[in-house]
């Protein structure tokens, strides 16, 4: 059952203090914290419908999506239910011989012991915007509280979404240990999650994932792009059925408050279990406080974008709402910084530690030449041709595209996995170019925007039925890049011919002018930038600033997991550098712990596409979370940094067991000890 909660009387109501006849202080009763619009409450019995896997279970997880009984008309439940299905699917690999239902999964418990159940799990949730009063900000926070929470025992973890994803971009993630754990479990979409905004019936999404008009939903969009009407007609005529979505087009640089976000979903969280479990106050007005950070363990958690929001979060937390952190591949950027250094083995990695859009508008010119093939290799030869590449033929010109990679900081290790990638950095530079110059959808930056593209590579409209399924199946960026300078007219990029070189280079010139905005210098000369674009420069590289981290933990303990091999997020400008930031910052008060997994990926679904390549590590988010909760718990001594050494699997049907992804040593052999002198980050071979 959905209810909305009340803001004057009942569970979750505004609990409002008279100036005369309480005999309470306000720092004794449980307040609604004012950015919080209306709550929402489902209670869900664990049979029917359930927190985890929304009624489907294990099977059903691992099934299709299930139909819409009206795929033009969903409703919100059936929107919610492929939301999980759709989010769970996107961050594990659901297949049997990769561990799902073995080592992970909804059947697996909180100890790790399989069972033969479909792991459903009752308990209540609860949804609310985040907002300033202006309907501009929406970010959506959740709070689920399973059935088994005991508030004796009381723990909070955070599942902020990874990627661009919505509200339930973490179940699968940090949420479902959580939920196993009996932990309430804090969600925030971060301000950067669904919302597809359609120019030419002005539709956007609800809250609840149904689709209405700008005009109807009003405040309650979770993103309309901030145009007056006169523009958005103008803009529908001149490019039909492009679209826009939050992350990219909000104008608001998303990603400066996520860890604030992150923070607003605990204090959420705390609100809501204090009205369920704090006892009725002596004058019967509002409940009071029970549940605190004192008696309350809250561990910040999550995976990659979620990752890092968790990191930023504790640097922010000045209430000591945050007990530990446990994360994943954290997509975190360290402020500039000469203080540290990072070493693998007798290498020094030179420039650790750069910003994202740096590293991946630089991944954005060369993995699409790795990724080309004999008879389609524009980009190569167009790089060639401007002095950015050399090889007189495929094999060696996507040779030394690897080489120039590995000296701006990915390991030969990510060799394998650079073709598969390029695509995702494809659309990370253009959606973070966006994002951090806080540009409008109509600004077509660098000659970017955003469609679904037909076979030919042409934009065509949505239809009915994907814009209302749209909650439950973007991920938060939408439709395909669409390079509005190509030679003959708009295409995607990946057919695009670039006006420079006449060739169908994937919009080369497009990616240049990103990686200009990045540097601030010509991509190609090195001169420096004028004009429009060296404008815009300056906002994208602002943007950029507004994000980066300080690496100050407050001393809380830490531990990041990551793996060797990822290709989206390298560790030497993410968990190292990191780690060797919050050395200089922190010194012998760091508490941070740093586990580098071998043979893992940023993306788990590739366990099963290259079972030979990639092991799952999201076995070792769990572990993470193990460890951080015993230390939290019962004072357990948290792991050293270390390096996990991982065995690969010789075919995807090939059971995976935990000889091929070994525990975390409490204490690991010196071989595989990440140490720290001073702050230089010492990481064996």
């Amino acid at each position: 059952m959905t209810t909305t909660v009340p803001r004057a009387s009942g569970l979750g109501a505004l609990l409002l203090l008279s100036a005369c006849g309480s005999s309470h202080t306000t720092e004794d009763l449980n307040q609604l914290p004012a950015y919080l619009g209306a709550i929402t409450r489902l209670d869900v019995d664990g049979k029917t419908n359930d927190l985890l896997t929304a009624g489907l279970g294990k099977t059903g997880l691992g099934a299709a999506a299930p139909a819409y009984a009206d795929p033009e008309r969903p409703t919100a439940m059936e929107l919610r239910r492929n939301a999980i299905h759709a989010n769970y699917r996107a961050v594990l690999d659901i297949a049997a011989s990769s561990g799902y239902g073995t080592l992970y999964g909804p059947n697996v418990d909180a100890n790790g012991v399989v069972g033969g159940g479909e792991g459903l799990i009752a308990g209540s949730e609860y949804i609310a915007y985040a907002d300033d009063g202006t309907g501009k900000k929406n970010v959506t926070l959740m709070v689920q509280v399973p059935a088994s929470f005991d508030p004796e025992r009381a723990c909070i973890v955070t599942g902020t979404s990874s990627g661009s994803r919505g509200i339930y971009g973490a179940v699968g993630s940090s949420g479902e240990w959580g939920l196993k754990k009996g932990c309430a479990v804090a969600y925030a979409d971060k301000g950067s999650g669904t919302g597809l905004y359609v120019f030419e019936d002005d539709s956007v999404n609800l809250q609840s994932g149904l689709r209405a008009t700008c005009g109807q939903a009003g405040k309650s969009a979770i993103f309309a792009p901030d145009l007056v009407e006169a523009d958005r007609a103008a803009f529908a005529s001149a490019y039909p059925n492009r679209i826009a979505f939050k992350h990219a087009h909000s104008q608001q640089n998303p990603e400066k408050e996520w860890g604030r976000a992150t923070l607003q979903a605990v204090e959420f969280a705390y609100y809501v279990l204090n009205e369920r479990y704090g006892a009725t106050a002596r004058d019967g007005v509002g409940r009071l406080l029970r549940l605190k950070p004192s008696n309350t363990i809250t561990i910040a958690s999550s995976i990659s974008n979620g990752a890092g929001a968790a990191l930023l979060a504790a640097e922010q937390d000045s209430r000591g709402l945050i007990s530990g952190v446990a994360v994943s591949e954290p997509q975190i950027q360290p402020q500039p910084s000469t203080a540290y250094n990072v070493r693998q083995g007798a290498l020094t990695m030179a420039g650790a530690g750069r910003a994202l859009f740096d590293y991946a508008s630089y991944a954005a010119l060369y993995q699409p030449c790795i990724a080309s093939v004999a008879g389609n290799a524009g980009r190569c030869t167009a790089l060639v041709a401007k002095g950015l590449l050399t090889g007189g033929d495929l094999a060696s010109q996507q040779q030394d595209a690897k080489l120039r990679l590995q000296a701006y900081g990915w390991l030969a290790d990510s060799d394998p996995l650079q073709a598969s990638h390029a695509g995702t950095n494809i659309l990370v530079a253009v959606t973070y170019a966006y994002a951090y110059g806080k540009f409008s959808v109509t600004d077509k930056v660098c000659g970017f925007s955003f469609a679904q593209t037909d076979a030919l590579g042409h934009p065509v409209a949505y239809t009915n039925a994907q814009k209302a399924a749209s909650f439950a199946t973007q991920n938060g960026i939408l439709g395909n890049v669409l390079y509005e300078d190509a030679v003959g007219g708009a295409s995607v990029y990946t057919t695009a011919v670039s006006p420079s070189s006449k060739l169908a280079d994937q919009a080369l010139d497009g990616f240049l002018c990103l990686r200009s905005l990045a540097t601030g210098v010509d991509a190609v000369s090195g001169a420096a930038l004028t004009g429009i674009l060296a404008a815009q420069s300056t906002r994208v590289r602002a943007g950029v600033a507004e994000v980066q981290a300080t690496g100050k933990l407050n001393g809380k303990p830490a531990i990041i997991v990551q793996g060797r091999s990822d290709t989206l997020i390298p560790v030497n400008h993410a968990s190292r550098a990191y780690l060797g930031l919050n050395a200089a910052a922190e010194g012998a008060n760091s508490k941070l712990r740093y586990i580098e997994v071998t043979n893992a990926n940023h993306f788990d679904s590739f366990s099963s596409a290259l079972p030979t390549l990639v092991v799952p590590l999201h076995v070792y988010l769990n572990r993470a979370l193990d460890a951080m909760y015993l230390h939290l718990r019962s004072n357990q001594a948290l792991p050293l940094s270390q390096v996990v050494r991982t065995v690969k699997r010789p075919d995807a049907n090939t059971p995976i067991t935990n000889v091929n992804v070994p525990a975390i040593a409490a204490v690991p052999a010196v071989a595989n000890t990440i140490s720290l002198t001073g702050a230089l980050v010492n990481v064996p071979d």
